[in-house]
């Protein structure tokens, strides 16, 4: 392994995380798009989608602030296995049910709920994990990797999901994704880190959070930021995520094409991080954001032709788009945020940038029965584009430019 892009590789407690999240990652996206077609068929509803789908953001939300004090007190690398147990054995209890032939609704709701709780805890752990695993100097590829993994995912595993949905059903893919879980937490047992700083005795996990709090709101680029994605990924998850599997079963472009939607703007996700591993990103946030009002361009088509060619162009450029702001997000956060608070700092950023997602999920099911499921997207497509572009009315957005890493690595935590 040689040059600085591949530099995160040549540490060892890097390339065990590397191998975690690779087993992780490949697992949980193929067991996520397996159940959207899992719900399908057992109840062929738009609404009862949007039902399973708020039951896992909907824990997530609730307890995601607990989850980074969990995180920052008690070492991110024990939350996150613990959190990947959890979430193994819930994804085995569905996958049973579903091949057993005996899934409902309710069943599927409360299951994925505990999952949600699990994930709770685990991504602002993750978030806060990898700048402590990333060699000195080299922040940008060691998230481009992160990325590049992600997105290499995103590519194999939809298809992978599609061909065992169609072949086999989704119960298997579900299954799969919960051997994954168990996996994926012990990989990350080589990992030794420096034990978390040792907390006073009056420090309560109430104080923790008002520390955090107080960073947060007192960052404005970081609370425009979290403010708009509220509002974003609520549309994306109803618009995209909730309505598109639905469009895409009804109309000509089928299952199998929505695998390749998923595929094609992966692709995008993927040929975008292999050129972040080398072509430095000066200013995180504007071009971030340029990113996202590229990103609505997949719900606009989405919204206005079923024309697979065309849908498949408008994904792999949404893809580069959004990994764009990825990047940049980490960037901003992992150089701007000191490491003692960072999964908490994170837990308030998902909390505010998930928290609409549930809405999202349960409105667009009857807006899209009710108005067209394409004219739906559509909408969706146009608010998400204008609402990225009003962020960057904020200077302390449009300005931010990279900062060396020197608060962001003072304090080790595991």
């Amino acid at each position: 392994m040689k040059g600085p892009a591949l530099a995160p590789l040549r540490d060892r407690r890097f390339r065990w995380y590397f191998s975690s999240r690779a087993v992780d990652l490949l697992g949980d996206i193929m067991g996520s798009v397996a159940l959207v077609f899992a719900v399908l068929e057992v109840s062929d509803s738009p609404s009862a989608l949007g039902i399973v789908l708020a039951a896992h953001s909907i824990p997530m939300v609730m307890f995601v602030l607990i989850g980074g004090v969990l995180a920052d007190r008690f070492g991110r690398t024990a939350i996150i296995q613990l959190s990947n147990v959890t979430a193994g054995v819930t994804a085995l209890a569905i996958a049973a049910l579903i091949l057993s032939g005996n899934a409902e609704i309710w069943q599927l709701a409360l299951l994925t709920a505990v999952n949600g709780v699990a994930a709770a805890a685990n991504q602002p752990a993750l978030a806060g994990l990898l700048p402590q695993l990333a060699p000195e100097g080299a922040l940008q590829q060691a998230n481009a990797l992160n990325g590049l993994l992600r997105n290499i995912s995103l590519v194999v595993a939809p298809a992978l999901a599609g061909a065992l949905v169609v072949g086999v059903g989704p119960g298997w893919a579900i299954a799969i994704n919960g051997a994954t879980y168990f996996v994926s937490a012990a990989l990350l047992l080589p990992i030794k880190l420096p034990p978390p700083p040792a907390r006073k005795g009056g420090d309560s996990i109430v104080k923790d959070l008002r520390t955090g709090w107080g960073f947060f709101r007192k960052t404005t680029w970081l609370w425009v930021i979290v403010l708009a994605f509220g509002m974003l990924n609520a549309l994306a998850s109803g618009g995209f995520s909730t309505l598109g599997p639905a469009h895409a079963k009804a109309s000509e472009i089928g299952i199998h094409g929505w695998a390749l939607i998923l595929s094609a703007g992966a692709a995008g996700l993927v040929t975008t991080s292999i050129v972040f591993l080398r072509v430095p990103l000066r200013r995180p946030l504007l071009y971030g954001m340029l990113g996202c009002a590229v990103y609505a361009g997949q719900m606009i088509a989405l919204g206005s032709t079923t024309e697979l060619w065309v849908l498949l162009i408008a994904a792999f450029v949404g893809g580069a788009g959004i990994e764009i702001f990825g990047l940049g997000w980490e960037l901003a956060m992992q150089e701007h945020v000191p490491s003692d608070m960072l999964s908490r700092v994170y837990s308030y950023d998902m909390l505010g940038s998930f928290v609409a997602i549930p809405v999202g999920q349960l409105a667009f099911g009857p807006l899209g029965a009710n108005f067209g499921l394409q004219r739906m997207i559509l909408i969706a497509g146009v608010a998400y584009f204008a609402i990225s572009l009003l962020t960057l009315v904020s200077r302390s957005v449009r300005s931010m430019t990279r900062t060396p890493a020197t608060s962001t690595t003072s304090v080790p935590v595991s």
